[in-house]
């Protein structure tokens, strides 16, 4: 578990807890469903956030990745250090980036593209290592199909020839794709219960796409257009996509990227994983063509590796497309 001391609790950032606030409207897309490629559109326009059911990752492969890792977060911190320091890749807790953000958390930050295989020894799995490498992997070629496949569908919606012109970022070999574990322990220093803990500050994911997952505690808020939080009830068996900025460039400003932050509390610990999809760092992007026929591109085009390296140069909460924006007055794109 995370051990911080009282004294810890003033560099973290406290909320009013706000009643009435849970996010009834979330769209919730049936894949196996003839028209859920219109649906996946839609929600990316709208919201840049969804659920999806009948998803096609076997309940087994989630379930047992959770027990892995509820087993790893349970081991003592010097155990869990053997598996850092998170630079990148690696166990890390509060610290959330270089730049000064923390949270109530503590991670594990693990390499996800296609070619990647985790095999003993795994340091991060000490407890039991094939049990653990066997779990990831299961896991994440899941859900790597999974992404593929709702990338897919909207191209073929929105008429991107060719089909995979989405997809195929994913599975490039060079692909810098990572998988993130992470874990908010309950905080029993924090006894105001009409406040809540800033596990995660608010921010967009710098990727394409992001497939979460997790445990039956709440904790997980999205920005509405209108600046409004809203509270996302928690599903273990389904995942929720985000829209990543790296999308939102490549639709021109069409899809957006949803802003999000994660909430922890005193009561109970709360489990997320989750895939953050993206191109090689060699990888350009800018708008697709299709996007352009009727508007000027929004987007200067950039490397992934240049968008990463602005990425990690800022504060969470920072609108990272500011500076690839053509003019000024879009630098609110993605808020």
């Amino acid at each position: 578990m995370v051990v911080l001391s009282n004294p810890a609790l003033d560099q973290l950032s406290l909320i009013k807890t706000q009643k009435g606030t849970t996010f009834s409207g979330i769209p919730v897309i049936d894949l196996s469903l003839p028209d859920c490629k219109t649906e996946l559109v839609k929600a990316c326009e709208e919201f840049g956030f969804f659920k999806v059911v009948n998803h096609g990752v076997p309940m087994e492969f989630m379930s047992k990745l959770e027990a892995e890792t509820v087993k790893f977060f349970s081991l003592p911190l010097s155990e869990k250090e053997k598996a850092g320091p998170a630079s990148p890749f690696g166990y890390g807790n509060r610290r959330i980036g270089p730049n000064g953000d923390v949270g109530w958390i503590e991670y594990l930050l693990l390499q996800a593209d296609p070619n990647f295989v985790y095999q003993e020894p795994m340091p991060a799995s000490r407890h039991n290592p094939s049990s653990f490498c066997k779990a990831v992997n299961e896991y994440t070629s899941a859900v790597r199909i999974l992404a593929c496949q709702i990338l897919d569908l909207i191209a073929e919606a929105l008429k991107i020839q060719p089909r995979n012109a989405l997809s195929q970022y994913l599975l490039d070999t060079q692909s810098d794709s990572v998988f993130r574990l992470n874990h908010y322990p309950p905080c029993p220093e924090l006894d105001a219960p009409q406040h809540n803990l800033i596990g995660f500050g608010e921010h967009t994911d710098p990727q394409i796409l992001t497939v979460l997952r997790s445990n039956n505690t709440a904790g997980l808020e999205i920005c509405m257009k209108d600046g409004t939080w809203l509270s996302v009830p928690p599903d273990q068996s389904s995942f929720f996509i985000n829209v990543g900025d790296a999308m939102q460039v490549l639709t021109n400003g069409k899809f957006r990227s949803v802003r999000h932050r994660v909430l922890a509390n005193g009561k109970k610990s709360r489990l997320s994983m989750i895939y953050f999809g993206a191109p090689s760092l060699t990888a350009k992007v800018s708008p697709i063509p299709l996007f352009l026929r009727e508007e000027k591109s929004r987007y200067k085009e950039f490397t992934w590796y240049e968008y990463k390296k602005a990425a990690y140069s800022s504060r969470l909460a920072d609108n990272r497309l500011d500076i690839f924006t053509t003019e000024e007055k879009e630098a609110c794109d993605g808020v």
